[in-house]
């Protein structure tokens, strides 16, 4: 007797399909690199067998698996991001970098680790101090919620989406230039350090370092999750939702913690990383074809973190001995997808229009 499957929507496929890309690009960030691993070799190590060559343990556990978690989690932390900060200032072009987030997770990273003592930057980024990871994790925090928090006041008042990204861009200039007057009385070691730290990196968070970062951006993501009807209500403007009966100001709030603890916790471990914010979440929208927070943050998710491991591959140069910046990859592929936000300009502001 025949048996009946219930069928499935197209989007419902567009997650499995968003799934299996995640999945593909999870093994393939754990094979390519400097040295080659066959994927079976890799399965192998992560299922507890033993691989052919005994070092290749060390290589994916050590190394290659701790900053494919990394590049995942910031991948969906920066993607969420950007996308809650799109809902609430209605503005397409809004992301944790345009808006000037990541420069003041910048300065709060600048505050902490220019401001110690010998061991410097060092001490945060490599060192084993819990202690230190959680200070570092709360100033990027304070510093990008800050900020956050700046434009949201002046975005009341001025409602034009190009004026809204110039103030942006304001504070972030703001914050650069208090971070360029700390480098400019720090110690030269230090400089260096913090210009490593700046470049964007996957690969700085070590397993220990893992007991800070991943429970605060699972709790930033958890609370975007929570915040998905108060979302999809505020598309619509205050007054819409106000007459839903949602606390606006309170909504604010929660969306405001989550996108900056998403985003400054991801700029203190791994740097100011770009155009995930802002791409992400547009290419969701477009594969989707919806407005809809419930399909759209967990899409953003999976191709934030497909998006993350995929760029930091290409970044490693497989088969060489060279690394290239992660923000070069990052802007080869977030560019062209800015000007196509651009050319869609007057689409896009009525679909964010209130």
């Amino acid at each position: 007797m025949p048996t009946s499957f219930p069928k499935l929507g197209l989007r419902t496929w567009i997650v499995v399909l968003l799934i299996v890309i995640l999945a593909v690009a999870f093994i393939l960030s754990l094979t390519l690199g400097s040295v080659h691993i066959p994927p079976e070799q890799v399965l192998r190590i992560l299922t507890g067998g033993e691989p052919d060559k005994a070092s290749w343990t060390d290589v994916i556990f050590k190394f290659r698996l701790p900053k494919a978690v990394t590049a995942m989690f910031v991948g969906a932390a920066l993607a969420v991001s950007g996308l809650q900060m799109q809902t609430l200032f209605r503005n397409p072009l809004a992301d944790p970098f345009i808006l000037g987030v990541s420069s003041g997770a910048s300065l709060g990273v600048a505050l902490v680790v220019l401001g110690t003592g010998a061991g410097g930057v060092s001490a945060y980024i490599t060192g084993l101090n819990v202690f230190g990871d959680l200070s570092l994790a709360v100033a990027a925090s304070l510093g990008a919620g800050s900020v956050l928090g700046a434009v949201l006041i002046v975005s009341r008042r001025v409602q034009n989406t190009i004026t809204l990204l110039i103030l942006g861009l304001m504070f972030g200039y703001l914050t650069n230039a208090v971070v360029s007057l700390l480098i400019y009385f720090s110690q030269p070691e230090r400089v260096q350090a913090f210009s490593l730290w700046a470049a964007g990196s996957f690969g700085g968070v070590t397993w220990n370092q893992m007991r800070v970062f991943s429970p605060v951006i699972l709790s930033g993501l958890v609370i975007s999750y929570v915040m998905i009807k108060p979302l999809n209500a505020l598309l619509l403007g205050d007054e819409y939702a106000r007459s839903l009966g949602l606390n606006v100001r309170r909504a604010r709030f929660w969306i405001i913690l989550s996108a900056s603890l998403l985003a400054g916790v991801s700029t203190a471990f791994c740097g100011p990383v770009w155009f995930v914010g802002v791409a992400v979440p547009h290419v969701a929208r477009s594969l989707l074809n919806t407005a809809d927070h419930r399909a759209l943050l967990p899409a953003s998710m999976l191709m934030g973190s497909s998006f993350a491991l995929v760029a930091d591959v290409i970044a490693q140069s497989p088969g060489s001995q060279y690394v290239l910046p992660l923000n070069v990859i990052m802007s080869l592929f977030g560019v062209p997808i800015i000007l196509w936000v651009i050319l869609r300009q007057k689409q896009l502001r009525q679909s964010f229009a209130s």
